[in-house]
């Protein structure tokens, strides 16, 4: 099997899950599982206020775009091109360009093997002093711990009003 790449293409506005659904259909019945590999729209999740309502949602990180990671090919670059709601691939005329590793890292589309092995002695509740950075001396409780991204989220007070911030594991020291 060839290397993958991840790949993005151009979608109608709105037509993302459309076209990730219709890729995956055509995926299975071509048996193109070798081939294409994976199909994501990046979300991300966003608290919105509405009349006065705090309410997480998710949202489209790249509206428009869908990402495959997928062994570059006539078939498979037909398949996904001939996928309605799709308008392209990104790159110049017709030929696309994966994208580089240093935009798949701070995509977070590979997971990093690293960080499943991080061992945290911090707890959500625990409280802690801001040691490095912007918020240095800052003090906070630990309201998420996110080792994937090795942040911790606390909650500063910010123009009189609670906030919450994401510190790197590296700055924050229990008290």
């Amino acid at each position: 099997m060839s290397e993958t790449n991840w790949y993005v293409v151009h979608t109608y506005s709105g037509y993302e899950n459309k076209v990730k659904v219709n890729i995956e259909k055509t995926i299975e019945n071509r048996h193109l599982e070798d081939q294409i590999v994976e199909v994501r729209v990046p979300l991300e999740e966003v608290i919105e206020v509405k009349n006065g309502t705090k309410k997480q949602v998710q949202r489209k990180l790249f509206p428009g775009y869908v990402l495959i990671d997928m062994v570059m090919n006539d078939d498979t670059w037909y398949v996904v091109r001939n996928t309605r709601g799709v308008t392209g691939f990104v790159g110049p005329g017709s030929k696309p360009i994966p994208l580089t590793e240093t935009e798949i890292n701070s995509l977070g589309l590979i997971e990093q093997e690293q960080s499943e092995d991080v061992v945290v002695d911090l707890e959500e509740g625990d409280a802690v002093v801001v040691t490095g950075g912007a918020w240095e001396k800052t003090t906070g409780v630990i309201l998420d711990i996110n080792k994937q991204k090795q942040v911790v989220t606390i909650n500063v007070e910010l123009f009189g009003r609670e906030t919450p911030v994401e510190i790197s594991f590296s700055e924050v020291q229990k008290i």
